[in-house]
């Protein structure tokens, strides 16, 4: 087949790796488990917080109108009639010409509408009066109630990621468990007599699986649930390890063998296992060997063995497909728009090439400039960011914007 003639690009083969996998399930997790997991629901606030109107200062709580005009030439003396502390359930109330001693995060008294700071007072040697020395107007140095989150608020939609600042939101509004998906099971496969697992030894002639590595790296970074293994160029092998990993996974990756080569032999084993194949070969470079499919209801995902093919064709296919599978409602990765450090070129109009590159942070804007590292390994290891340059264009200039996608 000729590379032009690929009959999908990247725009087609996406929505349709999208549109064949669903979420695991969902369970009910502790709050503390589930950073990082995406809420299975829409989840709402079942309490106020603070849930009551609270000082933010230590000091007086007292009627704004009583204090009006207040300075230190003009001191307006106040009877103390309480004292209101954070965590303290007494009801307190004031009148006219009185104040109630309040502590940070206590409760502001019934008809009180602003609090005095300690600064701001002087109190007689046993304390029962104040002077104030200074107005407050209405709402001053009072958090109200329900300023943080209101009983029915929404808090999290279904797919929003729960970092952790949200899972202190959650904690605010009330929850202490929360629906979530599940964690995907991903088994991920590598093929050749020639690749070792990182930590044996090495023999002569032969590589450690870095592809390998990286695949896991990514997972472990989205809070999946991996297993790596290395199988040899052996089609009964592959077929019974494809064959275990999709009925104890639930989603496959596969990587090296996905070409026309004698020893590709992924693509023929999956079809020997049944699988329905979606796609295989797209117009992006690199990756273009990239493949997906299903078997057994689950996605498996075919990437090609070459480094900067393998990594590439993940990004873009596998990434967003294990985000859906983990029930994210915005898959792939994050982006934002940069400037060009310096023209961007493309092999072919018709294919969709992605450049690894670095980010600069200049004074007024953030630029991208692509790498020309010797080796393959160095350029994607030290890459932060992918800028992809569109099907009908073979290069972009210098200082144009484009969109970014981030790695780091």
């Amino acid at each position: 087949m000729f590379e032009d003639s690929l009959p999908l690009g990247i725009h087609q083969a996406l929505p349709l790796t999208m549109s064949n996998i669903t979420p695991v399930g969902i369970e009910t997790v502790d709050l503390t488990h589930c950073v990082d997991r995406f809420s299975a629901s829409s989840l709402h606030a079942i309490v106020d917080s603070p849930s009551i109107d609270a000082s933010l200062k230590d000091g007086y709580a007292v009627m704004s109108r009583d204090v009006e005009g207040a300075s230190s030439s003009r001191p307006i003396p106040l009877k103390v009639t309480g004292l209101s502390a954070a965590g303290g359930e007494e009801e307190l109330d004031i009148v006219s010409g009185t104040a109630v001693r309040v502590l940070t995060g206590g409760k502001i008294p019934n008809k009180a509408d602003a609090v005095i700071p300690d600064e701001f007072t002087r109190h007689s040697q046993n304390q029962s009066w104040i002077e104030a020395l200074s107005s407050a107007e209405p709402g001053r140095n009072i958090l109200p109630k329900g300023v943080d989150v209101r009983v029915g608020q929404l808090i999290a939609q279904p797919g929003q990621v729960l970092a952790p600042a949200l899972v202190g939101f959650l904690a605010a509004a009330g929850h202490s468990r929360v629906a979530v998906y599940q964690k995907p099971k991903v088994t991920i496969v590598a093929t050749g007599d020639e690749v070792v697992i990182p930590g044996l030894p090495l023999p002569k002639g032969k590589l450690y699986a870095s592809n390998l590595a990286i695949l896991d790296a990514w997972c472990i970074r989205y809070n999946l649930t991996s297993r790596i293994l290395v199988v040899r160029d052996d089609p009964e092998q592959i077929f019974a390890e494809l064959d275990r990993a999709a009925s104890e996974s639930d989603a496959v990756i596969t990587s090296g063998g996905a070409w026309t080569g004698d020893r590709d032999m992924v693509v023929d084993t999956l079809e020997r296992l049944g699988w329905e194949q979606v796609f295989h070969r797209i117009r992006i470079g690199p990756g273009k060997a990239v493949g997906f499919g299903l078997l057994r209801h689950k996605p498996v995902f075919v990437l090609p063995g070459g480094p900067p093919s393998n990594l590439t064709a993940f990004l873009q296919i596998t990434l967003p497909g294990l985000h859906k599978l983990a029930g994210s409602s915005d898959p792939g990765l994050p982006s934002m728009a940069v400037g060009l450090a310096e023209n961007v070129h493309g092999r072919s109009i018709d294919w969709t090439q992605y450049i690894f590159g670095r980010i600069e942070h200049q004074e007024t804007e953030v630029l991208f400039r692509p790498l020309r590292a010797a080796s393959r390994l160095q350029s994607m290891a030290h890459a932060q960011a992918v800028v992809a340059i569109p099907e009908g264009r073979t290069v972009i200039e210098k200082g144009q914007r484009v969109m970014a996608q981030w790695l780091v």
